[in-house]
């Protein structure tokens, strides 16, 4: 049955995705790169424009957000668990006919999920940053740790491009 991973994507829809990702740039010593201090002020622009605040400083600057419950994603887990338990009720109205079409009633539960959704949905968010400068001063490593929407969010509005990875234009970009 189906029914515990409809549970499991409820119950992991208000969580936050964390990934650590490291985005290179060109260091303080490389011809027309952004001096360190200068891109550390964007970074920190980057997150106080979101309302991001300061948490700790030092080697590591922890960036503390609140993450509001999103409508969007809340109708995205109803319809989901919708689906789901229309699929449980057509196995159930195959395996037990004397019930007839009385199982597609589970679906009237699918709006439950958005109710947990929303209660669960607002969450305290940290994203840490820290640059590293390679020794001959030439490149510089951004270590981003945080949720996965944030530090693409992050990545496209400053233009960082992922260690070891090409930017490709799109199709569709001008």
């Amino acid at each position: 049955m189906s029914v515990p991973g409809i549970w499991s994507q409820v119950k992991r829809a208000p969580k936050a995705n964390r990934k650590r990702k490291t985005f290179e740039v060109a260091g303080p010593s490389a011809a027309g790169a952004m001096p360190m201090d200068e891109r550390a002020r964007q970074i920190f622009q980057y997150f106080k424009s979101y309302n991001y605040k300061v948490k700790e400083t030092g080697d590591v600057i922890t960036f503390e957000g609140i993450y509001a419950a999103d409508r969007g994603q809340a109708a995205a887990v109803t319809f989901y668990t919708f689906c789901g338990m229309a699929s449980v009720a057509l196995v159930l109205s195959i395996l037990f006919p004397d019930i007839g079409n009385w199982w597609y009633a589970l679906t009237l539960v699918s709006p439950l999920s958005a109710v947990y959704y929303f209660q669960r949905g607002e969450r305290a968010e940290e994203v840490r940053v820290k640059m590293v400068t390679s020794d001959d001063d030439l490149t510089t490593d951004i270590i981003v740790e945080g949720d996965q929407e944030e530090i693409a969010r992050l990545s496209k509005e400053l233009g960082l491009v992922e260690k070891g990875m090409v930017y490709v234009k799109g199709i569709l970009e001008q």
